[in-house]
């Protein structure tokens, strides 16, 4: 482990030497994760991305991407782009990451099955911001909006998220 990784421990997120109090998904942290479980998946995940709504917020890093109007997430197991960003109108279920409300503000992704899908294995599973303290997520891990932003202007390409 580095002091750049991010590890869930019951406190919550620990990174750089600081314990950032998070929520995990509705399901628990699961070694079996799958498609709909709310459940946020055990083992060592990439933060392969950054997304950002520039309308809201400043680019966190560099190598941010900017959400726009009609960017969503696929998350229909049975479809070719299963967990990847895609663009409307588009047929298959699917997540609208431009939302009416901050949750979406900043988001890190992660290589949660990803870029190679396993159909019901589940899919986007980011760090963006709480609903409030304590407020489960569909199985993301879920941080107070200036603890996010804090972490998103110091994460690089290669830093991993741990959960045991």
């Amino acid at each position: 482990m580095t002091p750049r990784d991010l590890v869930l421990t019951p406190l919550g997120l620990r990174v750089l030497g600081r314990v950032l109090p998070c929520s995990v998904g509705r399901g628990g942290v699961s070694n079996d994760k799958h498609e709909g479980d709310g459940a946020t998946p055990t083992g060592t995940h990439r933060i392969v991305g950054v997304l950002y709504r520039p309308d809201r917020v400043q680019a966190p890093v560099p190598w941010a991407r900017p959400i726009l109007p009609g960017d969503l997430w696929s998350d229909d197991s049975g479809d070719v782009a299963y967990n990847h960003m895609v663009r409307a109108p588009y047929a298959s279920s699917h997540e609208c990451l431009r939302r009416a409300d901050p949750l979406y503000d900043i988001v890190l992704v992660t290589d949660w099955n990803w870029p190679e899908a396993t159909p019901g294995r589940g899919s986007a599973i980011f760090i963006h911001q709480w609903r409030r303290p304590g407020y489960p997520t569909e199985g993301c891990i879920a941080l107070r909006r200036d603890h996010l932003a804090w972490l998103a202007a110091r994460i690089s390409p290669d830093t991993r998220l741990i959960v045991g």
